[in-house]
């Protein structure tokens, strides 16, 4: 991966929800080293769906992976370092630049503040002009805060997205950008700033906002603390990047004319547009892009990526094993025991994300079911594999139909839509979702989209252009027998799914997740 040590390069940090990421490219935009460590959320005792973002071993996992990247480049000029990370989740420090407070964008712990800025009228505020609900963004949280921990909120000084505290850490800057900034619910979408009062409503000065600059700017340089521990040069440039999934879109280059579907440990579908366009039925959410004339609507498959890795760590270490001895990945052994497996998956059936509402978005209690007890040559880990692949695919679909709504059907017009991220890399689950759909799947030659995108930020800030990973490896064509088969298990999942979910409520069933703020 590192053949050649002459022309600089520029690194992309990518701070996921299940993993963080060092990435070098050159400036022709050829992937040079890369290192990860996948990471896990602290819960929060006393608090149900609580999550906090662990910021020192977060950051040491940061610096083992910059160390690791910086090391394979060797005597490589390195121009410039970006960032990138999961959006929601953000940092809060003291007067003296510490952490006092972090979550990741999985924290559901402020369920009783949601629903006081639903009963309030506030969260329908906050939708009308931020694109976003409560359940899972700042306001509820500070509230929390207000509640919980007072004398913390009391001290706060800063305010960060989680992709803003990496930049912080490297230069001791405090800024932010539109497309990580806009997660956070207190921003105003069509003019990209800050919600002023939406900020002071959640009980915190708006003094403690960070400047905002647009992606491509340089926010400071690495400083000579940053420089000891991550191997970097003191004084090389950092550049703004932000948030993952609209990063993802500049790395692609993707345009307004279709949907793109990036598929990691979330799956996001989205779609651009030339305004902030709102979903009047409060299903999807809308971000600021990139392009300071653009905004992002998008569906989201949670935990799509994750829930299959879950099944690897949970029931699959032979998987594990055999990837080891042979040089593949886990993955690519659990496929091919899928690929075996009927279109259907024998009748079984994955209940888990749920498609996207974003004032109502419930999740089941997590189900595999249908199982035949009297027949494992049928109810076996292959088809359970193929299942969870299935169910991911049924929500992008759910999320396509309500994207080309809003769009005025010019997506299906289209013809055909992007697949990029992780989980773009085998061969069985992009079949499976062109099948679902039953439109052509364009897979991105570059599955680290999101890193790709930081990494043409890092070289536009110092003045050098990389051109988008526009080319696709693939194109994966719609089975028309498999489709029709499809139509029908779509429909049989979508029932099952209400069914099931209305069932865990009534017996009170642990959900995969509880959104604070949900309507009923």
């Amino acid at each position: 991966m590192n053949l050649h040590r002459d022309g600089p390069a520029v690194i992309a940090i990518d701070a996921g929800t299940g993993s963080v990421r060092a990435l070098a490219f050159d400036c022709d935009g050829v992937l040079l080293a890369q290192s990860s460590r996948e990471w896990h959320h602290k819960t929060v005792s006393g608090h149900p769906g609580g999550v906090d973002f662990d910021t020192t071993t977060g950051w040491t996992l940061i610096c083992d992976c910059l160390r690791d990247v910086v090391g394979l480049l060797g005597n490589r000029d390195i121009l410039a370092v970006s960032t990138s990370s999961m959006r929601e989740g953000f940092v809060l420090y003291d007067d003296e630049g510490r952490e006092i407070f972090a979550c990741p964008n999985t924290d559901g712990r402020a369920i009783s503040q949601a629903d006081e800025l639903v009963r309030s009228g506030m969260a329908d505020e906050i939708y009308r002009r931020g694109g976003d609900w409560v359940s899972i963004t700042a306001p509820a949280r500070l509230l929390w805060l207000r509640d919980h921990a007072p004398d913390v909120l009391a001290r706060v000084r800063h305010l960060g997205m989680i992709s803003d505290w990496v930049t912080f850490r490297l230069t001791g800057q405090f800024v932010t950008d539109p497309t990580c900034g806009s997660s956070s619910a207190l921003f105003d979408l069509p003019s990209r700033t800050w919600a002023r009062d939406l900020v002071e409503a959640c009980h915190l000065s708006a003094d403690v906002l960070p400047e905002l600059l647009e992606p491509g700017t340089i926010a400071g340089r690495v400083t000579r603390i940053a420089s000891a521990v991550t191997g970097l040069t003191a004084g090389t440039p950092v550049v703004v990047g932000g948030a993952d999934t609209q990063l993802a879109l500049h790395g692609l280059g993707a345009t307004k004319a279709n949907a793109t579907v990036i598929a990691g440990t979330f799956w996001q579908t989205t779609t651009l547009t030339n305004t902030a366009l709102i979903d009047p039925q409060r299903r999807l959410r809308t971000l600021c892009a990139v392009d300071p004339e653009q905004w992002m609507v998008e569906g989201i498959g949670f935990l799509s990526g994750l829930s299959l890795r879950w099944f690897r760590d949970a029931f699959c270490p032979d998987a594990v094993k055999t990837a080891a001895e042979t040089g593949q990945t886990a993955y690519t052994v659990m496929e091919s025991w899928a690929n075996e497996v009927p279109v259907g998956s024998h009748g079984i059936l994955a209940l888990l994300s749920n498609v996207m509402q974003a004032d109502a978005w419930h999740h089941t209690s997590p189900a595999i079911v249908q199982l035949d007890i009297s027949s494992p040559e049928k109810s076996n880990r292959a088809s359970v594999i193929r299942a969870i692949e299935e169910a991911a695919a049924y929500v992008t679909r759910a999320h396509l139909e309500i994207l080309d709504e809003l769009s005025g059907g010019s997506l299906a017009a289209a013809g055909e839509f992007t697949l990029a991220g992780g989980s773009s890399v085998g061969k069985l689950w992009p079949q499976i979702i062109a099948s679902v759909v039953g439109m052509p799947v364009l897979l991105s030659q570059t599955p680290e989209a999101t890193a790709y995108g930081a990494a043409r930020l890092a070289a536009a800030g110092v003045g050098v252009a990389m051109e988008p990973a526009s080319h696709h490896s693939r194109r994966i064509e719609p089975i028309a027998e498999d489709h029709l088969k499809y139509n029908t298990l779509y429909s049989r999942w979508s029932q099952a799914y209400s069914a099931y979910s209305a069932a865990g409520k009534e017996a009170s069933m642990t959900p995969l997740f509880t959104p604070p703020g949900a309507l009923s």
